[in-house]
């Protein structure tokens, strides 16, 4: 998050509103269409019933590492972003360094993204900042006029993503202008989620930024928002602050957080929401968060090393443009402990605040897997009119020719959400985490809702084409007696009965 230090605050208020999700048409010009918004619901009776519960995986031994991170104010740079690392040090960006994640609600951008893992490993979410510089939003509107909501999605295997939705955690602060750069961490002594993030407001005739938190289960209902960090005197704001669980309270506490206040400021205590203590700063290394000069950060970043006792601290270089820079230590219970690397690489793509997630073997399977280091995007032709592509236009999915944007015609053809054992699934490029899916045997483009329904709906088995096969067909999951086809132009989940349905179900996958 850039640093807009103010003055702010805010009496404490009692109730927060929260705001249900709300899918929005992938193009943002767009009017939701009706049957878009039914694509979003369970198509089928038995949509009713929960999918599978996803087993606990062992949270140990870890073998990888999973970066979400935005990249800055170009037209999508605020939008969720992956990158692995096998060291921790040395990152490839995922996705083919696109977006993985796109916010369609709120302000339709975000920063600052925090993975979360459930206790049990068994659910993640995103949280993140519901903001876009991009759209042309001023930092002072941002700061004082911006969202109170931050963003969510929720996942089972880190891999197929619900749909986002919003959480107005400071609406009930009396003159909130924001709610920035948000963290979450389970706190083993209440059962439950501390999600904590800087809001600017005024309090005790002082307006700037204070790390306000509130309780949850679900990230969707939580308590009023109470008042958690606040720098005593004058007009210094604090925000960015990212809190590490460090095992066997290596260096004499059990937590440490790091917050950008003018410095980078390193806390310790044994508690979450109990008392900290201050154990200094950064600025013996020349690292500052503006008060002190020398390299100006922002964004600190946690991260332990696989295996053993060290750790890393990732800061982003915001003010020189350098992206993120690790320093490192084997006993945080004291600043001096720390050294500046040399030996990191970052990838391709500049990350900006972000947060990093150790991943058991099985999660790294399931994450390279999902996002291969070359995956390949496909355009697909139809075989009775080739000149017409697949595409999507306002979640609704037809063949049209000359496709502009020629985005909205190319898919990766990942493996089925369903059975990836010969089934393939379409997932946009342009709208990551939207796929192809039939619904009332129409197909629509529609947001991962991580459902089974939804997974066996966007499901099909690539066979050999039933007009030429030399070309290509697909069969559904769950109606295995139905195939992609066009009719009038618009795709169709239909029986094959005749000449002009099987040479209408016959496309083929082109680079």
């Amino acid at each position: 998050m850039s640093r807009v230090l103010g003055r702010m605050s805010a009496l404490l208020a009692a109730a927060c509103l929260l705001l249900l999700p709300a899918a929005q048409a992938p193009h943002a010009e767009a009017a939701q269409a009706p049957r878009a918004e039914a694509a979003a619901q369970a198509p089928h009776a038995e949509a009713a019933a929960a999918g599978p519960r996803a087993e606990a995986a062992a949270l140990d031994p870890f073998t990888g590492y999973l970066m979400a991170h935005f990249t800055g104010e170009s037209a999508n740079g605020e939008q969720v972003y992956l990158a692995h690392s096998s060291d921790g040090l040395t990152w490839r960006d995922l996705n083919n360094g696109g977006p993985v994640l796109l916010s369609t609600i709120g302000t339709r951008g975000v920063r600052d993204p925090a993975l979360v893992r459930s206790p049990a490993g068994d659910r993640y979410w995103i949280v993140a900042t519901d903001l876009r510089i991009a759209s042309g939003t001023s930092w002072n509107d941002a700061a004082n006029r911006g969202s109170t909501s931050l963003v969510v999605w929720e996942s089972r295997d880190l891999v197929n993503w619900s749909a986002p939705w919003l959480i107005n955690v400071a609406g009930a602060i009396p003159g909130a202008g924001n709610a920035w750069a948000p963290e979450a961490i389970y706190n083993q002594a209440t059962g439950d989620y501390v999600i904590y993030w800087a809001t600017n407001s005024p309090r005790n005739g002082v307006t700037k930024h204070r790390i306000w938190y509130v309780r949850t289960t679900d990230f969707r209902s939580f308590t009023a928002p109470q008042l958690y960090i606040e720098r005593p005197g004058g007009g210094q704001g604090i925000i960015d602050t990212q809190i590490i669980e460090v095992p066997n309270s290596v260096g004499g506490y059990r937590y440490y957080r790091a917050s950008a206040d003018g410095h980078i400021a390193i806390e310790a205590s044994n508690s979450i929401l109990g008392t900290w203590t201050s154990l200094g700063n950064l600025s013996h290394l020349g690292i500052s968060n503006g008060t002190g000069g020398g390299n100006v950060v922002e964004g600190p970043m946690w991260m332990q090393f696989n295996g053993r006792n060290e750790w890393a601290l990732y800061l982003d270089q915001y003010a020189t443009g350098r992206g993120y820079l690790p320093i490192t230590s084997t006993n945080l219970g004291s600043v001096t402990n720390f050294r500046t690397r040399s030996d990191y690489h970052m990838g391709a793509s500049r990350k900006r605040h972000g947060s990093i997630l150790n991943l058991t073997a099985a999660e790294q399977s399931r994450v390279l897997a999902r996002w291969p280091s070359n995956a390949p995007v496909h355009r697909i032709q139809a075989y009775t009119h080739q000149d017409r592509y697949v595409r999507h236009a306002n979640y609704d999915v037809r063949i049209d020719a000359n496709v502009n944007p020629a985005q909205d015609a190319q898919f990766r053809v990942v493996p089925g959400l369903a059975s990836n054992s010969g089934y393939v699934s379409f997932e946009s490029v342009n709208y990551p985490g939207y796929y192809l899916r039939h619904y009332g045997f129409d197909f629509v483009l529609a947001a991962n809702d991580g459902s089974s329904v939804f997974a066996a709906d966007a499901t099909y088995r690539q066979v050999a084409g039933l007009g030429n096969g030399g070309w290509s067909s697909f069969q559904s999951y769950n109606y295995p007696d139905r195939y992609i086809r066009h009719y009038d132009y618009q795709l169709r989940l239909d029986p094959i009965t005749d000449t002009q349905s099987r040479n209408d179900a016959t496309f083929r996958l082109m680079s």
